[in-house]
């Protein structure tokens, strides 16, 4: 049983804040806006405080009281989540991380900083020296490196450098135990998968050490397709033209271009869009991509400068879905990894299967070094078993099925759980008390979700064919 009171007496002058209003509103992220299944299921789940760490001291008398008192801890880091990684199932502390922001070096094509510094503040920084990070989501200027790295998947360079998840990508992290006499673990290799989208159930991220990227001037590009197989055709091609250096293949099926209100002067009815960023040595070359194919050209500009009032890849990823619901709250998706060594082929059966549904839409990224293109059609929930039936029909299709719609981290299909991650969360955490109820020591958490009952096997990594 959770001691709240001793838990604050032992945290000395750290902040912490018990008031139910901001507790409340801290115990949120963006997934309610994602999932009207853990909407549904989270509508009572609140934490009970939130403590705000100033330093790695800090963060260690944390874990220490926490470990002493039985309360459960949910790091935060930018609240930009969806997934249901920071909502708290058990009630207990939320950690917000983001005081903790110090870049502690960049050198020889790599940063290493603090789990609470923002993406964007990290660019600014290492672009100083002509490096940029490889990957960041579409949440740049609010996300954390932590909570990134923590809960994220992939997002804006995936096309080029894969997933978080592929070797190279992380390059090293300290986490913190929650014992009486916490340990700080620094874990490096292949190991940092064990920590990598565990939703914080493992570990306490302090710092993070990334690989970094040529800081490329970045064109914007907005690219029109009288078909939606022509634009997915496009992006294949895009993606395998080595010669040409892109960081963005985003692909949205007519009517969702419509949807998308600041674009609205470049998009056209009844066309496809491919949202794309490109280094500018390279423009031109990707224009004769474009004439090759068919498309045309409605918009280009230097990366963020655009007259839509934010960067073009906000259009992209999770915020694609963010801009439709604006229009049609109802609007859902699910999560389809095409990966085999036709995914074009594959897309063009759910595509037909799916032509009734308001548009689909894609990513392009690699995973297990392969291209890939993630994504599903877009249609108005009307019930879980509605999600069930578009998840087999893709799956009948050739598309590996994650599930966005339960907050366990094995079932959501995106981390493969075995032997080595339960060993390391009994170390790391031997009171369940880290985000508890994501990743349980005993088992059984799957009970508690009704998400979970959806048909996702999850992604098999190591086992999609090359395209």
């Amino acid at each position: 049983m959770a001691n709240l009171a001793g838990f604050i007496e032992a945290l000395g002058d750290i902040p912490a804040i018990t008031e139910p209003a901001l507790v409340k509103r801290k115990s949120r992220d963006m997934t309610a806006a994602f999932s009207p299944v853990m909407k549904r299921e989270m509508a009572d789940k609140f934490a009970d405080a939130i403590v705000t760490p100033r330093n790695k001291q800090d963060v260690l008398r944390i874990a220490s009281a926490a470990a002493r008192n039985r309360m459960p801890l949910i790091a935060r880091g930018g609240g930009t989540a969806n997934f249901g990684q920071g909502i708290p199932l058990q009630g207990g502390a939320i950690v917000d991380t983001t005081a903790l922001s110090h870049i502690a070096w960049v050198r020889d094509a790599k940063v290493r900083a603090e789990c609470g510094a923002r993406l964007i503040d990290i660019d600014a920084r290492t672009r100083e020296q002509g490096w940029e990070l490889r990957i960041h989501p579409s949440t740049k200027k609010a996300s954390t490196l932590g909570g990134f790295v923590g809960g994220g998947h992939a997002g804006v360079g995936s096309c080029v450098y894969g997933i978080l998840r592929d070797r190279g990508n992380i390059l090293g992290m300290e986490v913190v135990s929650v014992e009486e006499d916490p340990r700080i673990v620094e874990l490096r290799g292949d190991d940092v998968n064990l920590v990598h989208h565990a939703y914080g159930s493992n570990g306490i991220i302090t710092e993070l050490e990334m690989p970094l990227a040529p800081a490329w001037p970045w064109t914007e590009a907005i690219v029109l397709f009288d078909a939606f197989m022509g634009a997915v055709s496009f992006a294949h091609a895009l993606a395998t033209s080595d010669g040409i250096v892109k960081k963005l293949i985003s692909i949205a099926g007519w009517p969702i271009p419509g949807m998308l209100k600041p674009l609205t002067p470049f998009v056209r009815d009844g066309k496809s869009m491919v949202m794309c960023l490109i280094a500018e040595p390279f423009f031109e070359s990707f224009e004769a991509l474009v004439v090759e194919h068919g498309g045309t050209i409605t918009y280009s500009g230097k990366d963020s400068e655009g007259p839509f009032g934010r960067p073009l890849y906000e259009f992209s990823w999770g915020h694609t879905r963010l801009h439709v619901n604006k229009e049609d709250p109802s609007i859902v998706a699910v999560i389809g990894l095409f990966a085999s060594n036709d995914p074009v082929g594959d897309i063009a059966k759910s595509h037909r299967r799916f032509a009734h549904l308001p548009g689909m839409h894609f990513e392009v990224k690699r995973i297990d070094h392969r291209l890939s293109f993630q994504g599903s059609p877009y249609f108005r929930y009307e019930s879980d078993e509605q999600l069930a039936e578009v998840m087999r029909g893709m799956a009948e299709d050739g598309a590996m099925i994650a599930n966005a719609h339960t907050f366990l981290v094995k079932e959501g299909g995106m981390k493969s759980v075995g032997e080595a991650d339960i060993a390391f969360k009994r170390r790391m955490d031997p009171y369940d008390l880290m985000n508890p109820g994501k990743l349980s020591l005993g088992g059984g958490e799957k009970s508690g979700s009704a998400g979970a009952a959806l048909p996702s096997e999850g992604w098999k990594y190591g086992q999609t064919k090359a395209a």
